[in-house]
């Protein structure tokens, strides 16, 4: 990959001070990485509307450290160094655009991730991204979580399973959990909502086989609105009838 007009001295000056404050190292090649991903996001955007956030400081803020901010909390509960050593299994459930799994792929090289989502146009842009960025181990796969949750090639067979703004977290969590490994964790980011949703969601979580780990508030770097990340993790076998299809995780959520 060769960005010649890329300058780490004057490019990506919020994602550089937003990671120094997580606590994640970036060398030259993961900053020229980002910078092609911010590029050709926005280049796409205009044909397939990934996204509505295309301000060069916006994407730095609201998709790169916002996807960055659980992997210090990730690492700690791992007992890992930041970024992780371990060829830990990650899957990324309605990635859209890439977040929060291409950042964190990014930043962390030796993770082993899958993307998951279910419009065909993000996968499409998903396969180009991911070898314009030069990325190995990532799988891009479309589908529903309903659907692999019961594929014995994706339950219960990730360390890691993530989502962001995806759905409530009753829902989110019969989407996640069936996919978690046991002794791995669903890493959901969410929003000011996040202690509410714990409370709706606790017999559910219990029930498809989790345990609230963290509700950690969080600092994203440079944005003012308040960030959870929610660690639960799988303690036992999700039962077999989960995760429900036809669409019953959010017409009916558990609870």
């Amino acid at each position: 990959m060769v960005l010649p007009d890329f300058d780490p001295q004057t490019h990506l000056a919020e994602l550089q001070a937003g990671c120094q404050a997580l606590g994640i190292p970036l060398d030259t090649q993961q900053l020229a990485q980002f910078e092609l991903y911010y590029r050709e996001l926005v280049e796409w955007n205009e044909k397939f509307n990934l996204t509505a956030i295309t301000d060069y400081t916006d994407v730095q803020t609201k998709h790169f450290l916002d996807s960055l901010v659980a992997l210090p909390l990730v690492a700690n509960e791992l007992g890992e160094s930041i970024p992780p050593t371990r060829p830990l299994h990650l899957l990324d459930v309605g990635t859209g655009a890439g977040f929060p799994g291409i950042p964190l792929k990014i930043a962390a090289p030796r993770l082993k991730v899958t993307l998951m989502d279910g419009t065909g146009k993000k996968i499409i842009f998903l396969r180009e991204i991911v070898a314009k960025l030069g990325l190995t181990q990532v799988e891009v796969v479309q589908g529903r979580a309903e659907e692999l949750g019961n594929d014995p090639g994706y339950r219960g067979q990730f360390d890691l399973v993530t989502a962001r703004a995806v759905a409530a977290l009753n829902t989110l969590v019969e989407y996640l959990l069936p996919l978690v490994r046991r002794g791995g964790y669903a890493v959901i980011y969410k929003g000011a909502s996040a202690p509410q949703e714990f409370i709706e969601a606790r017999k559910a979580i219990d029930l498809l086989g989790g345990e609230m780990e963290r509700l950690a508030p969080v600092k994203v770097p440079f944005l003012d609105e308040q960030r959870y990340v929610l660690l639960i993790k799988k303690q036992k076998p999700t039962p077999e009838r989960f995760p429900r299809g036809q669409g019953l995780p959010r017409k009916k959520p558990l609870g």
